[in-house]
């Protein structure tokens, strides 16, 4: 990673009347960085969600043959599997809706639609993670790998170099898939965790006589709750994928590393897991809709929105990886600033560390 040059996101009030009358870079496009980050010359202040979006937008055309070959050889594949449910096992997730069902009636819950159609979308959910694992670590984790390592080419003023990439990927796959399996682990442990304390609080309320219509209520707190805590968990896994492409971080190091970089930031960081969240659910909803339910005469319009659709819901998940990225460059920066921490280019050690290695 580039920190250590004093590449960092910029406010748009962060400007010198210099800057201002100089112009952007004819090659850096519009790209708001700074080519020094002085804790005496500079007041930087850290991006909002809003500045975030606009950063990844300017990155993005900045080098827009890059990121969308990414998104079509590693995320497009991913979109069509995901969204097609074409691995899951259907009589798996009857069974396990089954099984949620018999849990939630032991535990007081009435059986209302809306109990039941919780318990479908959980089971699908649940399944479709464990069928897709392997793609998830695979595609879609080397797909986040490249997208950082793109990010960090344009804070750096480089070409993406895909010889380099790959160079650099022998190096640090294992603790980006260390990472990634803690991630997986925590995410895990939350789900677990709610269903616990949704049986345990709808068990606690039945055991002293309240009818199961009164128990649905407490039960929807708990799931307001955990919402809360399952977005800021995901937000801390997203930075800590980032920490362990461009800093020498992995496992439950890179999760502590990402939980306290962000901190006094995860307001941004639920702004920007909150639009995600609602583009990608837009998306399902559409291709569930549009491709799996209706179909228009002989099906022929499915020919055309299902690519396209994949297409947008593979474009939403590409803007949220760098969107991470720019929030992580964000957090970094904003650290150094207020704490004159030193960061160690970790990438660009690596290259040189094996083009020393060829030449010996």
């Amino acid at each position: 990673m580039e920190i250590s040059s004093g590449l960092s996101p910029r406010v748009n009030s962060v400007t010198s009347d210099e800057g201002k009358n100089a112009g952007p870079h004819p090659q850096n496009f519009d790209l708001e960085l700074t080519d020094t980050v002085s804790h005496t010359d500079h007041h930087f202040q850290t991006l909002n969600a809003l500045e975030i979006l606009r950063e990844t937008v300017r990155i993005l055309r900045y080098n827009s043959i890059g990121f969308m070959a990414i998104a079509a050889l590693l995320i497009c594949p991913v979109s069509a599997v995901v969204l097609s449910n074409i691995l899951v096992n259907h009589s798996l997730v009857k069974r396990l809706t089954i099984r949620l069902l018999l849990v939630a009636k032991s535990s007081g819950l009435p059986l209302k639609p809306f109990i039941k159609q919780s318990c479908q979308k959980f089971s699908e959910v649940v399944i479709s993670a464990v069928m897709c694992f392997p793609l998830y670590v695979t595609l879609s984790l080397l797909s986040k790998a490249a997208i950082v390592y793109s990010v960090d080419c344009t804070y750096s003023r480089k070409k993406f170099d895909s010889q380099k990439f790959y160079v650099i990927m022998t190096k640090i796959w294992k603790r980006v898939v260390v990472t990634y399996l803690w991630v997986s682990t925590v995410i895990s442990g939350c789900f677990t965790l709610f269903i616990v304390l949704v049986v345990s609080v709808s068990s606690a309320f039945s055991i002293m006589g309240f009818p199961p219509d009164l128990i649905l209520y407490p039960a929807m707190v708990v799931g307001m709750i955990f919402s809360i805590i399952l977005a800021n968990a995901i937000i801390i896994c997203n930075i800590a994928i980032v920490i362990s492409v461009l800093e020498d971080e992995s496992g439950p190091q890179a999760l502590l590393r990402s939980s306290s970089l962000i901190k006094g930031q995860t307001q941004v960081g639920l702004l920007i897991f909150l639009g995600s969240t609602i583009g990608m659910a837009i998306v399902e909803g559409l291709f569930e809709h549009r491709v799996k339910t209706i179909s228009y005469g002989d099906g022929s319009s499915r020919l055309w929105e299902g690519p396209l659709l994949v297409l947008l819901y593979s474009f939403v998940m590409l803007i949220d990886s760098m969107m991470s990225t720019v929030f992580y460059f964000s957090c970094k920066s904003y650290r150094m600033e207020t704490s004159s921490e030193e960061s160690q280019p970790v990438l660009e050690a690596l290259t040189i560390s094996s083009a020393l290695a060829e030449v010996q």
